[in-house]
C-alpha cells in the first residue's frame, strides 16, 4: 500500500510538469522573431508606431537620462520630437531568456539617422539594451528599452 501511495504521488508530481514545455531555444527564437518584427515595423511604419506596438502597458524607455513610463508618456515623448525622416535599425547580437520563459533581454548594435528642423543630417550608432516580458496572452512586449 505504501508503494501505491508513493507511485500516486510520483504520478501527480510528474503530471504537474508541462508536457508541452517550450525549450530555451524556442523562447530565443520567439525573441529573435519579435525583435525582427519590431525593427521591420520601425522601418516601414515609423519608430513611434513600432514602439507603441511593442511596448508593454507599463513599459519604460530611457532617453537621454530621462525615463518615460507607460504608453501615454512614450507617445507624448515621440510627439514632442522635432526630428524628421527618422530611421532606426538594430539587430540583437545576444539574447538570454529566463528559465521560466517569461523574461528575456537582448542587446546589439543600432544605427540612427534623421534630419533636424534645419535639414541637417544627424547620425549615430551604439548599443541597445531591451528587456522583454511575456504577457499573459503569450505575446512578448518590451518593458525597458
Amino acid at each position: 500500500m505504501k508503494n501505491l501511495y508513493l507511485l500516486i504521488g510520483l504520478l501527480i508530481v510528474l503530471s504537474c510538469n508541462d508536457a508541452e514545455k517550450q525549450s530555451e531555444a524556442d523562447f530565443v527564437q520567439q525573441i529573435e522573431s519579435v525583435e525582427k518584427s519590431f525593427n521591420d515595423m520601425a522601418a516601414k511604419e515609423g519608430v513611434k508606431a513600432a514602439f507603441l506596438e511593442f511596448v508593454a502597458e507599463d513599459g519604460v524607455i530611457n532617453r537621454r537620462g530621462r525615463v518615460f513610463q507607460g504608453k501615454k508618456e512614450i507617445e507624448e515623448y515621440f510627439d514632442s520630437q522635432t526630428l524628421r525622416e527618422v530611421q532606426l535599425q538594430w539587430q540583437p547580437e545576444f539574447i538570454d531568456v529566463s528559465e521560466s520563459g517569461d523574461m528575456a533581454y537582448t542587446y546589439g548594435q543600432f544605427t540612427f539617422s534623421a534630419k533636424d528642423t534645419t535639414g541637417q543630417s544627424i547620425e549615430s550608432a551604439g548599443i541597445f539594451h531591451t528587456v522583454w516580458k511575456r504577457q499573459k496572452t503569450g505575446e512578448w512586449k518590451f518593458v525597458y528599452d
